[in-house]
């Protein structure tokens, strides 16, 4: 299996604004993607958390070239920071353990 774990977190009311814009589709894509096993979102000391888990890193990577998630990356930039993990298991992760590994490993967008 494969776990991503993003962090974004909106600058202002303008970023907020267009990160819903944007999260809504690409959430709605990721729950019915092929592949995935595990979607759910949650705050988080100000940033927007996403935990993914999917059959293979194959499945997740088509997922990331979905058009819906494709114009949401291209926007980061304007909606804030953030960072991105992922990493193989051979299980689903609990939010805490994902966190953990989030924290100390992830890398900024």
């Amino acid at each position: 299996m494969f776990v991503s774990i993003t962090g974004l977190k909106p600058k202002g009311f303008i970023g907020r604004v267009r990160f819903w814009l944007l999260t809504i589709p690409a959430s709605s894509a990721a729950q019915k993607a092929e592949g995935v096993l595990f979607c759910e979102f949650k705050t988080r000391n100000g940033y927007q958390q996403t935990l993914t888990v999917w059959e293979t890193k194959k499945h997740m990577m088509a997922y990331r070239a979905s058009p819906a998630h494709v114009r949401a990356m291209k926007a980061t930039s304007q909606i804030g920071s953030g960072k991105v993990f992922g990493y193989e298991t051979d299980s689903i992760p609990s939010w805490n353990d994902a966190l953990i590994e989030f924290d100390s490993k992830g890398r900024e967008v």
